[in-house]
């Protein structure tokens, strides 16, 4: 069984942003903190009523990818700060799976970033494998 990693400090991280040496660029600071819910994603994103409940998730990720869709999304323009984190292994509902943050001058174009970035890793970067009660 793989040791669950030690989720970081969203606070740590907006403070260590806000002393980066590009931060009087950045006018917003957006985080996503995706977690394993207990509804099977059948029935949230397609509308399948027939689902059984999620006890859980296998979840694994390429770091490579990973790390090229985050340089990808520093080179949005008015984007200057971005970092993210992946949890991986056997989670259960409620763990956290990913933590983005992404600074940058404008409000659209942060909002944009963040769908970019998570949008990259969730259909490019990952694999994750519900599971259920059986």
């Amino acid at each position: 069984m793989t040791e669950k990693k030690c989720v970081p400090s969203m606070d740590e991280w907006l403070r260590e942003a806000k002393k980066d040496k590009d931060f009087q660029e950045c006018g917003m600071y957006l985080f996503h903190n995706g977690v394993v819910r207990g509804t099977a994603k059948a029935k949230v994103r397609m509308g399948e009523e027939n689902t059984q409940p999620v006890t859980g998730m296998d979840f694994a990720y390429d770091r490579d990818k990973v790390e090229k869709a985050v340089e990808e999304a520093r080179s949005l323009p008015g984007i200057h700060y971005v970092r993210a984190w992946l949890n991986e292994g056997h989670l259960e509902v409620g763990d956290d799976i990913m933590l983005i943050l992404i600074g940058g001058d404008i409000r659209p174009r942060v909002i944009e970033a963040l769908q970019i970035l998570v949008g990259n890793i969730k259909n490019h970067c990952v694999r994750e494998t519900e599971i259920y009660i059986e």
